[in-house]
């Protein structure tokens, strides 16, 4: 039986779709994975066992270099967080902790403000840019940004993610006509948009994989995406460079005197939002048991 190497680009009802050998094949997971309490996702490398013209089994997964939970997604290089500026208005404690995850996994976030003609980005990009996060502003419109953006995805397998409602998927669209993902209005009624993206899928484009995925809300990221209380200054790469000159070691930066980064931020040199964000992200959890908070 010929066994191939190859990417998961699709999951859909339990069949996972695997690039191997400039083909796709349709295939079942093996039993021996819900016993490990594991499942095969998009993104990951796998080797299969092909059983039939375009048919093949997944025979094992190979090491993952991340993985997201929800959405179900491996191996990602950059996380495109994408927040529209109004319809629904930005939050930047939700692009604080998914980017806070990103940063944990070892994947770069990427920050896209989506529907840049309706109202003003320049306070958003300011805060990110002066943390170092690559950030834009996009407008259908006017285009801008566009080759900024897609020249990210080259030789990467990224996802984009992000609230319903932002222009997730009309962003993709606008970069990548050929793509033709499904997108819905935003219903005024209930103030956030409708799911159009029903499951992961990785498209080829620009030499490199971009997902598009369900969209989801900060329930889901709170749920499964927590990040332990003493590792969530690292999320923060801004505070690497003050947190070391903190007056006592093992400084939470909440309120503690001598606090380095509290200085820091009272000086302007992080943003305040930033590490309002911190905060409530550490007070979260500080009160989870350690054996509830692995991950």
């Amino acid at each position: 039986m010929e066994r191939l190497t190859g990417l998961i680009v699709k999951a859909v009802s339990g069949f996972y779709y695997v690039e191997a050998a400039d083909c796709v094949y349709e295939c079942k997971a093996r039993g021996i994975f819900r016993k490990k309490g594991i499942s095969p996702s998009v993104g990951d490398m796998v080797e299969i066992s092909v059983i039939d013209e375009g048919k093949a089994n997944v025979e094992e997964i190979l090491p993952r270099k991340n993985y997201l939970i929800r959405p179900p997604l491996a191996n990602l290089d950059r996380l495109f967080i994408v927040s529209s500026v109004c319809e629904p208005s930005p939050s930047t404690l939700i692009i604080d902790k998914i980017s806070a995850v990103a940063v944990s996994k070892g994947i770069e976030p990427v920050i896209v403000f989506t529907k840049a003609d309706l109202a003003d980005t320049s306070e958003l990009l300011k805060i990110y840019n002066s943390v170092g996060i690559k950030c834009f502003e996009y407008s259908i419109k006017s285009g801008s940004d566009k080759e900024e953006i897609s020249s990210l995805m080259r030789g990467k397998i990224s996802a984009f993610t992000g609230n319903t409602g932002v222009g997730k998927s009309s962003l993709l669209n606008s970069l990548f006509p050929e793509l033709s993902i499904s997108t819905a209005e935003i219903s005024h009624k209930l103030g956030r948009g409708r799911h159009t993206t029903r499951h992961s899928e990785l498209y080829k484009v620009g030499g490199g994989y971009v997902a598009d995925t369900p969209g989801f809300s900060t329930v889901d990221i709170e749920r499964y995406e927590l990040i332990r209380k003493d590792d969530i200054s690292g999320c923060f790469p801004e505070f690497g460079e003050y947190a070391g000159a903190c007056m006592f070691k093992g400084c939470a930066h909440i309120c503690e005197k001598g606090c380095a980064v509290i200085e820091a931020v009272n000086e302007g040199r992080i943003p305040v939002s930033r590490h309002n964000s911190y905060k409530q992200m550490y007070d979260e959890v500080k009160n989870i048991p350690e054996w509830m908070n692995k991950r």
